[in-house]
């Protein structure tokens, strides 16, 4: 019976150890250009679902943005490489062979951004087509610093 408490108290350590592994753990971003939606929305939840941190260290664009609405603040830092990108939401048409905006995507992402972020995209004038960049110095005001 002893050595039976003892395996159960050395699993129930390592499962402990193993969990603060998986909380510890961070995925950097030294240079994303984004891309569709939905696959990052998915990408997002499972980092903020295992309990990982996000390291901004360098371009994080369009759709590379909407970590800012699903990760938790206190699991995200910045360096001085640091930039998010924000332009409107827009699609391929085939015909045209060209990005061509879309209100409705825009609203959507819109929606994802949490209200600091939101205000600052709206004081750059909104979201369009042109991208519009928050470098290191302002995301500092609302991301830690990485140490």
């Amino acid at each position: 019976m002893k050595w039976q408490a003892a395996l159960a108290g050395a699993l129930a350590s390592a499962l402990v150890t193993c969990v603060t592994c998986a909380a510890s753990a961070e995925v950097r971003i030294v240079g994303d250009p984004g891309g569709e939606v939905t696959s990052y929305i998915q990408k997002f939840n499972q980092i903020r679902d295992s309990g990982e941190r996000i390291v901004v260290d360098g371009p994080c664009l369009s759709a590379c943005t909407l970590f800012t609405g699903i990760v938790p603040r206190d699991r995200v830092c910045v360096t001085s490489r640091a930039a998010l990108g924000f332009h409107a939401a827009s699609y391929y048409d085939d015909a045209s062979r060209a990005l061509v905006p879309t209100r409705r995507g825009s609203a959507l992402v819109m929606r994802l951004y949490p209200n600091d972020i939101r205000s600052w995209i709206n004081r750059h004038g909104g979201l369009r087509p042109q991208m519009i960049v928050m470098r290191a110095r302002e995301l500092s005001t609302l991301y830690p610093i990485c140490q």
